[in-house]
């Protein structure tokens, strides 16, 4: 019989915020804004753990009495602002190998950021993943409204086109249907294969599977918790799944 994948989540959540103070913390509709995060891997059912990495014991606690574990704390050292992904679960799996003498086979990425989570989906993304054998991680992102190839960089006080790299912008002007569709990496769900992180040092790799998913917020400023509040105020659904 195979031998089962054990599948955990972390939940990067670090004390520092600049944009929204305390932003992991902050109430959303009444909810700490890391409950939603930690309510959608406990009711996945490919989901084995709940584990929140965080640099302050006072998201620490929270995550705890909404049931996630926390057995360490990420030292300050990579909780700072240029800290990159790669090395909170690179720190994690340290300390899983050092602890308990073994490492999870797969890690789903959950940023506390996009909140508004269909359970279901998450472990659509899971099962997909688990089911390749090629892909080196799996990213979700949804389809951005205009095309990336419609956008401009500024050289030199002068438009310039992402799509050509020319000066000359009339064709950017185009209809949208007539450019290749482009996605934005979004918070939803990511899933990382454990031996190649361990391996090649790297999280998502070049053979990253493509997940899409429907468009999200993701909560960087007031503005935004805003919006979610109002997007939950119109449809509870997703905030009853997990709270209900």
């Amino acid at each position: 019989m195979e031998k089962k994948s054990v599948v955990i989540s972390i939940i990067p959540a670090r004390g520092g915020s600049k944009g929204v103070p305390k932003k992991n913390i902050k109430p959303l509709n009444g909810v700490p804004l890391i409950a939603y995060s930690i309510k959608a891997s406990q009711r996945s059912r490919r989901i084995d753990r709940t584990v929140m990495s965080t640099d302050s014991e006072e998201i620490a606690s929270i995550a705890r009495e909404y049931g996630a574990e926390v057995p360490f704390l990420r030292p300050a050292a990579l909780a700072g602002d240029r800290s990159t992904d790669y090395e909170f679960v690179a720190h994690a799996l340290e300390w899983f190998a050092r602890n308990e003498g073994k490492v999870p086979d797969y890690i789903v990425h959950l940023r506390p950021t996009t909140p508004l989570r269909n359970v279901a989906t998450v472990d659509k993304a899971v099962e997909q993943f688990l089911a390749s054998r090629d892909h080196t991680a799996l990213r979700s992102a949804h389809e951005m409204p205009e095309s990336a190839y419609k956008s401009f960089e500024i050289e030199d006080g002068l438009l310039k086109s992402v799509g050509t790299g020319s000066f000359e912008l009339d064709g950017a002007n185009r209809a949208r249907q007539q450019f290749p569709k482009t996605y934005q990496a979004n918070g939803y769900v990511d899933v990382l294969k454990t031996a190649y992180v361990l391996e090649h040092r790297q999280i998502h790799g070049n053979k990253v599977l493509g997940y899409v998913t429907p468009a999200v917020v993701e909560v960087d400023t007031m503005e935004e918790f805003e919006l979610l509040e109002y997007q939950i105020g119109k449809d509870r659904r997703i905030y009853n799944e997990l709270f209900g």
